[in-house]
């Protein structure tokens, strides 16, 4: 019977790490696997990423044009219509109860929510302060029987 006095690793798991500048007896010592001199071989050696030896790097060279919106494009919590429907069978689709049945973890909770198609609606829903739809998606709760619910000063 296995129990917590009798566990063990399996054979091969364990192997003891390299012990390197620990003197000439242990096969690592002089150089300590770090050749000859140079900046390499120094403490807190070696270059930065992109570094070409003090030559003005490809990244500084090339011109930057244009608008990138990455700093400024919102994210949403996507959260599909087929889980919507196995989870909730009638009653409002809040952000509140989408937490609590699990559908929204993490950061997600402070994102904007967005409801995305992907299978259909067979319950009467009302979504109420959810950010935003696809149009397959207002089509299935508008089919379904449903409404969506926008709160005001959005």
């Amino acid at each position: 019977m296995l129990t917590l006095n009798n566990l063990k690793s399996p054979k091969g798991a364990h192997r003891n790490i390299k012990r390197i500048g620990r003197g000439q007896g242990s096969g690592q010592g002089t150089q300590a696997g770090k050749g000859h001199k140079g900046q390499k071989a120094r403490g807190g050696g070696g270059t930065a990423l992109g570094f070409e030896g003090g030559q003005m790097p490809l990244y500084r060279r090339l011109p930057k044009r244009g608008f990138k919106n990455a700093p400024f494009r919102t994210i949403y919590a996507e959260v599909s219509l087929s889980l919507v429907n196995t989870k909730f069978t009638s009653g409002e689709v809040t952000r509140e109860a989408l937490v609590e049945k699990g559908m929204i973890k993490g950061i997600n909770k402070r994102r904007p929510i967005k409801i995305l198609g992907g299978g259909e609606l067979k319950n009467a829903l009302t979504f109420v302060g959810i950010d935003k739809f696809t149009k397959s998606t207002e089509e299935a709760i508008n089919k379904a029987g449903g409404k969506i619910v926008i709160k005001e000063g959005k």
